[in-house]
Formats: structure tokens, sequence, C-alpha cells
């Protein structure tokens, strides 16, 4: 064998050395992806379901559940609320899911606030781990205002939430008028107008030489206001 045969023997071994190693590290790569993504699974949902069943769940995918907490809800008792990671996300085999379980509705007894204040009330609540929730009103002749008189939910009941709603009165509706025109008139007339629309009064004397002495200078509120029942109207009146 010549010298130039030897050479061309010698580089075709060459080359057929490098395309089995190149062979053997793509399939070492791929055989690794493989493996590697052989270990990967997908978390599943587990929101809803019950421990043993999302623990089965996991299980069956390689995966371990681990109770991060317990907590009261409208679920029964021992459903996952949360989940930690959420569903979807790839997962390694081995990892942990951290789950919240439900405690159940936590059973309250609501106390009676029905013909109480709604301040009273509020205390009462206080006392008891409870809370006022939403406070609605409505105008009624026969209760005195702010007295309770309705409540969600009703006295004795067990609840899971610790809000009372509760429908207070406002009393009688009051009634309104329009302030009539003082200003100029004397303080006896202006004061009996006052007296025949029932209207409080409080008379203030100022010292005003350009006004007749007696003469109404100033009234609040003003001429045409409406006015409730219960206002009472200021006068101020020249010494």
């Amino acid at each position: 064998m010549t010298i130039r045969e030897r050479l061309e023997w010698l580089s075709r071994m060459t080359l057929l050395v490098f395309i089995l190693a190149s062979a053997a590290f793509l399939s070492a790569i791929t055989a690794m992806r493989v493996a590697i993504h052989g270990r990967e699974v997908t978390m599943p949902n587990l929101v809803g379901k019950n421990v043993s069943e999302a623990s089965k769940m996991l299980q069956s995918r390689g995966l371990v559940l681990r109770v991060a907490d317990r907590i009261y809800s409208d679920q029964p008792v021992n459903v996952v609320l949360r989940q930690t990671p959420t569903a979807g996300l790839l997962m390694k085999v081995s990892q942990q899911a951290h789950v919240v379980l439900s405690l159940g509705q936590r059973q309250l007894q609501i106390p009676l606030l029905e013909g109480n204040s709604l301040r009273a009330s509020r205390v009462e609540l206080l006392r008891q781990g409870l809370q006022v929730g939403e406070v609605s009103a409505v105008t009624m002749p026969d209760q005195p205002a702010d007295a309770i008189v309705l409540q969600n939910p009703m006295p004795g009941a067990g609840a899971a939430t610790p809000r009372v709603d509760v429908l207070i009165s406002q009393g009688p509706r009051e009634t309104s008028s329009v302030m009539p025109h003082l200003v100029g008139l004397n303080e006896i007339d202006a004061q009996r107008r006052l007296d025949a629309a029932q209207m409080r009064r409080k008379v203030n004397y100022v010292s005003a030489p350009q006004w007749p002495h007696g003469a109404v200078i100033d009234q609040s509120p003003l001429a045409g206001a409406k006015i409730r029942a219960s206002a009472t109207i200021e006068l101020t009146v020249a010494n």
C-alpha cells in the first residue's frame, strides 16, 4: 500500500469515527432530554376536590400534597379552596403542591338586635366577635329613629359570616316648609309668623342705629329656603 493510499484510508477512518462520535453525542442529548421531560408532569386542578381525591390525583403524577392552611368557608370540610402552584404548570416529579382546605361553615350564634339602637347593637356584636354589615334605613312613623326593626341573619341562627345586616327606622317622616320673608318686620310680627308655622327660633340682638328699634334685619335661612320642621330659625333684631 502506497503512502497516498494509506493517507486516504486514514482520512476515511477519521471521518467515520467523527460521524459515529457525533451520532453518539446526539443520541445522548436526545436521551437526556427525554429523561428530563419524562420527570415533568402537569399540575392538575385540585380546587373543589376533597383532600383524599386531590392526594390521589397528585400521587398518580408522582407529586406530593401538603396542607398549608385550613380556613372557614361555605364549602364542605376538607375541600380544597386554593392551591399552589396553579393548575396547568409543569412540575418535577416528587415536588409538593400546597393546598388550603375548608373547615366548613363557622356556626355563629346571632344575638337579638331588633328594638335596640344601632349604636348599642354595634357594641353587642363586637362583644361576640361579630360586626354590623349593610345598614339600610326606612321611614317608620311608629318606630323611634335609629331603632333596628329587622336583622339578617335572624337571632339565634347560625351563620358562616360575622356580619349582620340590619334595617333601621328613620322615625316618622319629617315635614318641611318654606322659610317666610321676615326681614323688615317687627320682632313681634316675625315671631307670630314663626309660631303659626310651628318653627323654633333663636333671636340675636345687635346695635343697628340705621334700623328701627325691634326690626328684623337678618334671618337664617333666607326667605324661600326649604326647611325641616325641627330646624331652628335665627333672627337678628336691631336693639
